[in-house]
């Protein structure tokens, strides 16, 4: 084989490789849309399934045309709601009273863990935040 031709069937590997991978994207992007959508029922769901089973390739474009923009929207929405979880979660534990900073300080103080200097060096700090 010459090199040429060595070198355009590497391109083609790599071209057809992306093609695979950008597709294998694409469907599972798809299977997740069909399970994530409480508009569909069990039936519909159902019916995608099967034709991305027996028909995969014709199946994610059509699912794509036909419901690509309530895909975004729904993907949209979900990250919405998981930042929204993670933000309130962060200021839960992250916004500790001075009063409770205290309390907790106290408890570590009474088992040992530290000591009485220690103690009021997170107290006073406790109480310049406040």
């Amino acid at each position: 084989m010459a090199p040429v031709e060595q070198f355009w069937s590497v391109i083609w590997l790599f071209f057809w490789s992306f093609a695979f991978i950008a597709y294998l994207f694409a469907l599972f992007a798809v299977i997740g849309d069909v399970f994530r959508d409480h508009e569909l029922n069990g039936w519909l769901k159902a019916v995608w399934i099967i034709f991305l089973i027996f028909v995969p390739f014709l199946t994610v474009l059509v699912y794509l045309i036909a419901r690509g923009r309530s895909m975004a929207e729904r993907q949209a929405k979900s990250a919405q709601q998981a930042e929204a979880a993670t933000s309130e979660y962060i200021r839960s534990v992250a916004s500790a009273s001075p009063t409770q900073e205290i309390v907790k300080a106290k408890e570590l103080l009474d088992a040992g863990t530290l000591t009485q200097g220690e103690f009021e060096a997170i107290k006073a700090k406790a109480l310049s935040r406040a």
